[in-house]
């Protein structure tokens, strides 16, 4: 299988996304040369590995990333931005599946993975611009009915009043495209500019002590006590080694690369619209949907619209990623036909076969985070201070989130990628036919 480190993009250099054309890209940090030693080695420079990288510092530990190519240069600063509540399987499914008290601790870390995300980023990153609103359309009345019971079953047994259910008209009047048959509009998510908030997450690890190398793609990883991490050009020794490379991540691990695989998504940045952005969105929320091949959308701060999807079942990316974008958005919002777009881009995200993340205890001092299945703007950074207690010798957490149900992929790692293939295709025909 083709490395997607390097598949689609040139070593160590950012996308041509909007996201990297509003962001002041720092100059790139020194390569890992010669042998180190840390109390912690972190694999991946992304939100897991520099939230993980920042607690541990401020406690007072040694702490080495390492990135193979920049600091949120892999699905961390290319994402849409979206601050989702709970999992991608409900709380009802997750009660059954693991029983009422680790669901709802479970629920309660994500709740907790939110508010970290508004405090870092006010204390760290400003100008990510956290914003309140994620909305969820539903393309028929029977899927609407269905999120407006999860919202009621929310309140009644979290205690969770932040969903508000919106029946076709008054979804519609604030996401205006005459597909949603209605929807939820949870007040208590949000949505953030990604790429800004990692660069700050990064500055704020240096500032805590951490030490980032890029351009120090690892390679090998010998077990041991102390770990060994290999690059071309460096070894690092490190009392604790934390994988938190997501869908990036080569094949350093057989466990993870089983449970995890990679899979690609497509955002386009249209030009400004200016005074038409009221007729795309109402208000500065994100949007998301009901499609197993989900469209996501939000508008920028120079009000571009911003929007994602599309499917893409290979490592590689689309010869052009643009045409099926432009065709997604205009049946969505028919009144952009022909609108400009500025810039399209992909980026690699890590999925699993329950769609819920892998936290894992791979040796008694290595863990791994990953597969966050498109919930990683919130979870990678609960992932990264979950993998940091541990760490520091309070697994509690850690060990609860690590009992979310992720099987292997049938056939291992050998086979995921063609299974999951001939999965998908089904599920993009049950929503183009409206199944």
């Amino acid at each position: 299988m083709p490395n997607p480190l390097y598949r689609n993009d040139h070593p160590a250099t950012y996308p041509d996304s909007w996201y990297v054309a509003s962001s002041k890209i720092p100059a790139e940090r020194p390569g890992l040369r010669g042998q180190q030693t840390a109390d912690v080695c972190i694999v991946g420079a992304g939100f897991c590995g520099l939230t993980a990288a920042l607690h541990l510092a401020q406690a007072g530990m040694s702490v080495i990333v390492l990135d193979a190519h920049r600091a949120g240069w892999g699905a961390s600063g290319r994402n849409g931005g979206q601050v989702g509540s709970g999992f991608n399987k409900d709380q009802r499914w997750l009660e059954a599946k693991m029983g009422k008290g680790p669901a709802r601790a479970l629920w309660d870390m994500t709740e907790e993975a939110k508010q970290m995300l508004r405090d870092l980023s006010a204390a760290h990153a400003p100008d990510a611009l956290f914003k309140p609103g994620v909305a969820h359309g539903a393309y028929s009345v029977a899927e609407a009915a269905a999120l407006h019971d999860e919202a009621e079953f929310l309140d009644k047994a979290y205690g969770y009043t932040q969903v508000e259910p919106l029946a076709a008209k008054p979804f519609q009047r604030i996401v205006r495209s005459p597909l949603y048959k209605g929807g939820v509009i949870d007040r208590g998510a949000g949505h953030i500019h990604p790429l800004r908030y990692a660069l700050g997450l990064a500055r704020a690890a240096e500032k805590a002590g951490a030490i980032i190398h890029e351009r120090s793609e690892v390679h090998h990883i010998e077990p041991g006590n102390p770990a060994e991490v290999r690059t071309g050009s460096g070894r690092v020794h490190a009392k604790f080694v934390l994988l938190a490379g997501n869908g990036y991540l080569p094949n350093l691990n057989r466990k993870v690369a089983a449970r995890t695989m990679p899979l690609n998504s497509f955002i386009a940045a249209t030009e400004p619209l200016d005074e038409r952005a009221a007729d795309v969105l109402a208000e500065d929320i994100a949007c998301a949907d009901s499609k197993f091949v989900v469209n996501y959308f939000r508008l920028s701060e120079d009000k571009r619209l911003l929007f994602g999807g599309r499917e893409n079942y290979t490592v590689a990316f689309p010869r052009s990623i643009e045409p099926e974008l432009r065709t997604r958005m205009e049946t969505m919002f028919p009144q952009l036909r022909g609108v400009g777009i500025d810039h399209v881009w992909g980026g690699t995200l890590g999925i699993t076969l329950t769609r819920l993340p892998l936290v894992t205890r791979l040796q008694d001092n290595m863990l791994s985070a990953g597969g966050f299945s498109g919930h990683g703007v919130a979870h990678s950074g609960m992932a990264g201070k979950l993998m940091a207690e541990a760490v520091m010798g309070q697994a509690g957490r850690f060990d609860v989130f690590a009992k979310l149900p992720v099987p292997p992929f049938p056939g291992g790692a050998a086979f995921r990628a063609p299974l999951l293939t001939l999965a998908m295709t089904w599920y993009s025909l049950r929503d183009r036919l409206g199944i």
